[in-house]
């Protein structure tokens, strides 16, 4: 029998676990100015990026697939010359070298401009384009793929309310212990769809192994391994996998990876993990897929308290999400997933976002490590107490805590983290 939550909680999987190009800031962009420039239906003559603060931290440092090339203002001449809106988070899948060459061209003529957006939205794309008497503007926010306004020459042609950033929202009404019982008790085939995550995200692993991607996290691991300096074991191949994915993905591979809750990032760390362990365990389908279940829904309701973008490292959730589904594949109970969590968080709870980059793959790294260490330990029955820090006895508490560290407490942070990295750039477009 599927109870009535479960097909909720499976509805919210589907919509929070798909398929992403590229880091979704840069591909919210690209997605924008495609809508824009199909609304207007002509080659744009100038395009205008607005961005929020956030959304530029995320996006300045990470490349854009099938460019060779990083930075919000390449993500935005390709949309304009070579997205389609209709693929969403893989808007640029179809890329070819004259629609690349004629985004060069755009931004090389200086008709194109990124500026900052003077907005309270965390996450927010606007892209006004223009050709002769003609203009278009889209604009994006709360989430990387929710086109809220779509604009012809100032006639409104379509409009949706905004997301809703209320932290009781039906999304957060999830508990562990629902999580649980839907990854362990709702029947198999009907689970069988987060297979794709882990398909998708082995290949780019893979790939992350095979060349030279990125900071190179990943491959230097299988080199130490190689050497002798570190053992082959099964914690090793999990760090590993995830990191060389992300290695991979934050270069700009021109290949997808399955997200979670809108970032790729994160949609790889709460799969390759759990996929390793699988592996090493001889662990049948079933157990995979329940495992992958509890990962992907822990990550999902964890990150519903602390917003799509902050200053905390949402990868840091996604690795304890993880541990989840580890400890389900080692045989663990209800108890032992939560201990899990507050192990990992009274870890690395306090872990930055300084936007996305190449050095992400070793904060990926170093975030799934913590998360295995604190799934072994909760393994032991030993686990963090509830007294200590911003942890509590009661796992929902313990996890509104986190959300509210990262969504109000580092508000601050996220200023001058953006300060930082802005004051880095040689002119104030940002382009």
């Amino acid at each position: 029998m599927i109870k009535q939550n479960w097909s909720e909680y499976a509805k919210i999987i589907k919509r929070e676990v798909v398929p992403a190009l590229g880091c979704t800031e840069p591909i919210a962009i690209a997605l924008a100015a495609s809508k824009a420039a199909e609304t207007l239906g002509k080659e744009p003559e100038n395009v205008k990026v607005l961005v929020s603060g956030n959304l530029l931290k995320n996006g300045m440092g990470v490349g854009v697939p099938g460019t060779g090339m990083t930075g919000l203002d390449i993500a935005a001449a390709v949309g304009v010359t070579g997205g389609k809106s209709e693929l969403s988070l893989e808007v640029l899948r179809d890329l070819d070298a004259d629609q690349l060459a004629k985004a060069k061209k755009l931004m090389a003529e200086g008709r194109l401009s990124v500026e900052l957006a003077d907005t309270e939205e965390l996450l927010y794309a606007e892209v006004f384009v223009d050709a002769g008497t003609e203009s278009a503007r889209c604009v994006i926010a709360r989430a990387h793929n929710a086109i809220a306004l779509v604009e012809k020459n100032g006639e409104e042609i379509f409009s949706t309310p905004l997301l809703s950033n209320d932290k009781e929202s039906s999304d957060c009404k999830m508990t562990m212990a629902d999580i649980y019982e839907f990854a362990t008790e709702a029947p198999v085939e009907y689970l069988q769809f987060i297979l794709e995550a882990a398909e998708l995200n082995e290949a780019v692993a893979v790939e992350g192994l095979s060349y030279d991607w990125g900071l190179q996290v990943g491959k230097s691991i299988a080199k130490d391994i190689e050497d002798g300096i570190r053992s082959d074991d099964i914690v090793s191949f999990a760090i590993k996998m995830t990191a060389a994915a992300s290695d991979a993905r934050m270069e700009g591979i021109n290949m997808p990876v399955m997200s979670n809750s809108g970032s790729g990032n994160q949609g790889i760390t709460a799969t390759l993990p759990v996929l390793a362990f699988a592996r090493r365990r001889n662990a049948t389908e079933e157990q995979l897929i329940r495992a992958l279940i509890l990962s992907h829904l822990s990550a999902i309701h964890m990150k519903s308290h602390l917003g799509k973008l902050s200053a905390l490292c949402g990868a840091s959730l996604a690795a304890t999400a993880s541990g989840c589904g580890i400890v389900l594949l080692l045989g663990g109970g209800l108890k032992d997933v939560e201990n899990t969590i507050k192990n990992t968080l009274g870890d690395i709870a306090g872990m930055i976002c300084d936007g996305a980059k190449t050095s992400c793959a070793l904060k990926v790294a170093s975030a799934v490590e913590a998360a295995i260490n604190s799934a072994l330990l909760a393994m032991k029955g030993i686990a963090i107490p509830g007294k200590d820090g911003i942890l509590d006895d009661d796992i929902e508490a313990c996890i509104r805590n986190v959300g509210e560290l990262g969504s109000v407490g580092m508000a601050q942070t996220d200023k001058v983290i953006l300060k930082i990295m802005t004051d880095k750039r040689a002119t104030p477009s940002f382009t």
